[in-house]
This record gives structure tokens, C-alpha cells and sequence, in this order.
């Protein structure tokens, strides 16, 4: 985990130095922001591997910080907050979000959540069964696997890094249903704290980012959950 660069946003400065202390300890580069607006700033210059972004800070949230790095890059993102509504979890996962930690947390959590969410990723894209390293071509659109993109009619798609994982596990295993505990251990990991509702909320922006070129590849099963299918006119 050697180079890759965090960055810690939290107004809480006790809580800026626990993380980053115990980040720094196991081999992370750390910069730090205290606001909103020092976030997006250190983002554009600093240019971090992945972002912890507490919700409650002064001037611009981290609701916003969240939106406004979502339209420049998809460095995944764990949300930090002290709210355990459902609500307020998914409206993070609905903006952007990759993950989120509730508090009070233990940096060993934080730490964990970090590794699971690189962990997965090479994982997708070096998959040693069948479609190792391999890309998918459809009539309609096309997965560029190492390059992580997704092209439809000449247009590259927009996907955040948990979609596009999502989406490339369950193209690698077409026809087959899913239920959403099994798309929460294979795709976010078995140590992922969330709800299933995560799943729906990210099939919902794969399927409107598709919709836009009139693409449906994710159906549900009802009462089980999701499988990937192409009709021959995709």
C-alpha cells in the first residue's frame, strides 16, 4: 500500500490527526483539509489515490465536495459522518460515494475499508477465471477492462470506480443472478459494513448512465436480485 496518496477532509482536527497518524504508520501518503473548500483545492492539487470526506464541514459539506469531485475524476471516495440514518448513507452512495465509515470509528476500520476498496478493484480487472484481462464487446457498447472504461456509440460512459466493478462482475458472469449479499461480499468485500441497499443504489446509476443510449443490460430478477443479459438487438 506503499505510494498511495490519502486524502483526510474532517473540520475535526483531533480527527484529521488520529487518522492520519495510523495511516502514516502503515505506509500512506496523507494530506489534510479541514473544510470544504481546502478539499477540493487539495484535491485538484495534490491529486490523492482516494479521499475520506466527512459530512459535516463548515462552508461546503461534504455532500458538495462529493459532487464537485465526481464531475472532474472517479478516485473513490469514503464518506466519514456521525449520522446512521439510512437516508443519509444512501443520499452519499447517490452522490458518488464508494463507502462510508459512521461514527465514532476505529482508524484499524478506516484503515480496512481503504484496503478492501483496492483490494477489489485489481481484483475485477485480474480476474483469473475465464475473462482474465479480458475486454467485452457488444453491438452497442464496449468494456475496455485494463483501461477501466466503457464506451457506447463512440462515447466513453460515465461510471464511478464501484460501478464500474460492479458492472464488470456481473458482465463476467452473464445470465447468472445475483442476489444483493452476493454482489455486497463479491464486489464490495466480506468485510464491507453496508446495506444492500448500496447494491440498488449503484444498479440505478448503471442503468441511467446506459438509458442515455437507450441500453438495458441489467435486469431484475424479482424476489432474488440482478443478472447481466444482452438481447441480440444490443
Amino acid at each position: 500500500m506503499s505510494n498511495i496518496k490519502v486524502l483526510v477532509a474532517d473540520d475535526d482536527p483531533n480527527v484529521c490527526e488520529i487518522i492520519s497518524l495510523y495511516l502514516k504508520q502503515n505506509q500512506y501518503d496523507v494530506v489534510e483539509a479541514n473544510n470544504g473548500k481546502e478539499a477540493i483545492s487539495l484535491f485538484e492539487s495534490s491529486k490523492p489515490d482516494i479521499i475520506l470526506l466527512d459530512i459535516m464541514m463548515p462552508d461546503i459539506d461534504g455532500y458538495e465536495v462529493c459532487k464537485e469531485i465526481r464531475k472532474k475524476a472517479n478516485v473513490p471516495i469514503i464518506m466519514l459522518t456521525a449520522k446512521d440514518e439510512e437516508l443519509d448513507r444512501v443520499l452519499g452512495l447517490e452522490i458518488g460515494a464508494d463507502d462510508y465509515v459512521t461514527k465514532p470509528f476505529s482508524p484499524r476500520e478506516v484503515v480496512a475499508r481503504i484496503k478492501a476498496i483496492f483490494r477489489r478493484m485489481p481484483a475485477l480487472t485480474n480476474n483469473t477465471n475465464t475473462n482474465e484481462n479480458k475486454d467485452f464487446t457488444f453491438s452497442s457498447f464496449s468494456i475496455l477492462v485494463d483501461q477501466r472504461e466503457v464506451i457506447a456509440h463512440g462515447e466513453k460512459l460515465f461510471f464511478r470506480p464501484k460501478e464500474f466493478d460492479l458492472l464488470l462482475y456481473l458482465v463476467q458472469n452473464p445470465q447468472i443472478v445475483f442476489t444483493r449479499e452476493q454482489l455486497l461480499q463479491k464486489v464490495w468485500g466480506f468485510d464491507f459494513a453496508g446495506d444492500v441497499r448500496t447494491v440498488d443504489v449503484h444498479i440505478k446509476r448503471i442503468r441511467d448512465e446506459f438509458a442515455k443510449h437507450q441500453i438495458l443490460c441489467i435486469h431484475t430478477v424479482w424476489g432474488v436480485g440482478y443478472q447481466f443479459h444482452i438481447n441480440k438487438k444490443e
